[in-house]
């Protein structure tokens, strides 16, 4: 399939219809849930009229708005995350999730819950990052052979070590019964936690990250014509591959410190958008960022409307829809 050449005007275009397409998807996820409020109540909550009650302030500003802003961090996070190691590995069936990478950060989550009582705010996260970035360096070590990346060994070690990493999780849940609840949503991934310091938290670190890995959108590019040509070129792929591997292995240890493991978003989205917007990763990265967005928002809206009032856990929504596709890509791969 062919796409049009990549201008200033189409970049405009496609970020403003998919801003609209978040914008849209924002408005719909605070109006729906378990009790329903009307768009005129979500524009007077927004705007801070005084005509809105106060339950239907509290519903929408106080739990359903920290709830969609933590959706939007998680899922531009995965999928900015999933377009990196796509690139890099020139491989559409890398993501975060089926690299382990969110297994390990998700083994760092919990043990930093379940042994450090009254553990700072930093904590978590930063043991989070830690456990991704473990067997990020892991995966990594074990497909460097002969001083080259073997990119289909780097896919199937990921797969077995982050199964191994998920069975590390259950151990610890089964050995260290604290949070045990609490423990299984994040295996499933949820959002239900959401509040103003966890959008904080992650949603800077992410943003910052994902602008950083924006500024290498050409050299993105260039590796994806062959490694060789990227060097002539002038390009340190070596350099450039160590630091997008940190920088993702961070955005996604951060998402997991949040969220637990939500799959697939980094697998489907950059997928999607590359066949729609086409290859070049000047477009790819917002349209990535932002269709992730939109995406994670509209799961979890069906997360918590599709059994209201119980709720399906948002990485249960996504892997219903995820799995499918990556079997598709696999057989295609």
């Amino acid at each position: 399939m062919t796409h049009p050449p990549l201008t200033p005007r189409r970049t405009l275009l496609v970020v403003l219809l998919l801003l609209s397409g978040l914008i849209l998807a924002v408005l719909t996820s605070l109006s729906l849930g378990s009790v329903p409020v009307s768009m005129g109540s979500v524009a007077g909550a927004l705007s801070g009229s005084n005509s809105v009650t106060a339950a239907e302030k509290a519903i929408i500003l106080d739990i359903r708005l920290p709830r969609i802003l933590l959706a939007i961090i998680v899922g531009s996070g995965l999928s900015i995350a999933g377009l990196v190691f796509q690139a890099l590995l020139r491989n559409p069936l890398a993501e975060p999730y089926i690299l382990g990478i969110s297994s390990g950060g998700t083994v760092g989550a919990i043990l930093a819950m379940t042994l450090s009582a009254g553990a700072g705010l930093f904590t978590v996260p930063l043991a989070s990052f830690a456990g991704s970035a473990a067997v990020m360096g892991l995966v990594y070590t074990v497909a460097h052979r002969r001083g080259k990346l073997d990119t289909y060994t780097l896919l199937l070690a990921g797969v077995m070590i982050g199964a191994f990493f998920n069975a590390l999780v259950l151990l610890v849940v089964a050995v260290i019964n604290q949070e045990i609840r609490n423990a299984f949503l994040w295996l499933m991934g949820n959002l239900t936690g959401a509040n103003p310091a966890s959008v904080a938290i992650a949603g800077v670190p992410v943003v910052i990250a994902s602008l950083a890995l924006y500024s290498q959108a050409k050299g993105f590019n260039l590796i994806a014509t062959g490694e060789e040509t990227a060097m002539q070129l002038g390009i340190n792929v070596g350099t450039l591959k160590k630091g997008s591997y940190l920088l993702a292995s961070f955005i996604t240890g951060m998402v997991v410190s949040v969220s637990g493991v939500v799959g697939f978003v980094g697998l489907i989205i950059p997928h999607i958008c590359r066949m729609v917007f086409g290859p070049d990763h000047r477009l790819l990265f917002p349209a990535s960022f932002l269709a992730g967005a939109i995406f994670l928002v509209l799961a979890d809206l069906i997360s918590r409307i599709a059994l209201a009032p119980t709720e399906i856990p948002v990485g249960a929504v996504t892997a219903a829809i995820g799995a499918p596709l990556f079997v598709y890509l696999l057989r295609k791969a």
